[in-house]
């Protein structure tokens, strides 16, 4: 990933940053390169559930579709979970994982994953 296109798209890496129309109150995730007159940047809760999974078998991770509280579904890869126990319906919460490492003088790229909400060390299910 080249370095601008990485600064373009931070906030909706980092902080989970999408869009609110004020006049409908739709939420869209991620942001459209060019907001309308009635849109609104919104910082996304990170909170959501499984809406639908696979499981990748090269690698043996999962790729869910979550539903967020805010209304977007959104594709993102599940971590700290086994490939076994993730359900739909599950709730989760987003977390920042290294994505890419460019090497000792390039640019390490962090992005959004999901994990299994916790509640005292304990995956709700």
């Amino acid at each position: 990933m080249e370095l601008a296109k990485h600064w373009r798209i931070k906030a909706q890496r980092y902080r989970l940053e999408g869009v609110r129309n004020r006049k409908t109150g739709v939420v869209t995730f991620p942001p459209p390169a060019f907001l309308g007159a009635d849109d609104e940047p919104m910082l996304l809760s990170g909170k959501g559930e499984v809406w639908s999974f696979t499981e990748v078998a090269q690698g043996r991770y999962v790729v869910a579709l979550i539903k967020l509280v805010e209304g977007p579904l959104i594709t993102a890869q599940m971590t700290d979970v086994e490939p076994d126990d993730v359900a739909i319906g599950q709730p989760v919460e987003v977390v920042t994982r290294k994505l890419r490492d460019l090497g000792p003088d390039g640019l390490l790229i962090y992005g959004y994953k999901f994990r299994p909400v916790l509640t005292d060390g304990i995956v709700q299910e």
